[in-house]
């Protein structure tokens, strides 16, 4: 009898777990807050993740309450139905989660430095390396701004970099970020920017450079 627990995900992921087709996944990365599986949703591959209660909500994580993924059997991950199958447990959205940056009022501005910002994608080292952070806080905040931002070079420059950056590359060309960056762009407080630069080894500090590169490019309302 399978065991199921509870998840919480964004639309999108949703959407694409439900169109992935039954099958096994290959673990890409695991530790005791997060694991990540190479997704296919039949198009393209993405790098789904596995979150513990206290993990950094990725968008493109599945949201548990387990305190630590030690003890999750990932000797044959897969999806079964449109759900992820581990061992005798299976991981059922039961929830939805909005991860969508919120709105900046902008008067207008120009994408002048994203050939630069493009071509950080990929320098660094880790799993997201620091300049794919600085690229998703500001195509985030652009999206965020109702501005156009590069899809296809974006994509094209995302081949040069590991899957779960170029997996965060797309959702920050959909608007959407970890809750420390939509809480940071919402005030633009100290509190919130001390709570966004301790998100993970240097990701906090390259989403908000990017962000702020973004924003001194925009006529932003008072």
């Amino acid at each position: 009898m399978l065991i199921a627990v509870p998840a919480a995900a964004t639309p999108r992921l949703r959407d694409r777990l439900s169109a992935a087709p039954d099958g096994p996944l290959q673990v890409l990365h695991r530790g005791p807050q997060a694991v990540y599986l190479v997704l296919d949703d039949g198009r393209e591959q993405s790098a789904l993740g596995i979150l513990a209660e206290g993990a950094v909500c990725v968008p493109n994580g599945l949201r548990t309450a387990l305190p630590r993924l030690d003890a999750l059997d990932l000797s044959a991950p897969g999806v079964a139905g449109g759900e992820l199958r581990l061992g005798e447990q299976t991981l059922r959205i039961a929830r939805l989660v909005d991860a969508s940056a919120p709105r900046v009022v902008t008067a207008g501005g120009d994408a002048s430095r994203a050939h630069a910002i493009l071509a950080g994608i990929g320098r660094g080292d880790g799993l997201t390396p620091y300049g794919d952070d600085v690229a998703c806080g500001w195509l985030a905040t652009r999206h965020a701004a109702g501005l156009a931002v590069p899809g296809a070079q974006v994509r094209a420059a995302a081949r040069r970099t590991t899957l779960l950056s170029a997996t965060l590359l797309d959702a920050a060309l959909h608007g959407e970020v970890v809750p420390e960056f939509a809480a940071w762009l919402a005030s633009r407080s100290v509190e919130d920017e001390a709570a966004l630069l301790a998100v993970g080894a240097s990701s906090g500090r390259g989403l908000l450079e990017g962000a702020r590169i973004a924003l001194g490019d925009l006529v932003v309302a008072a």
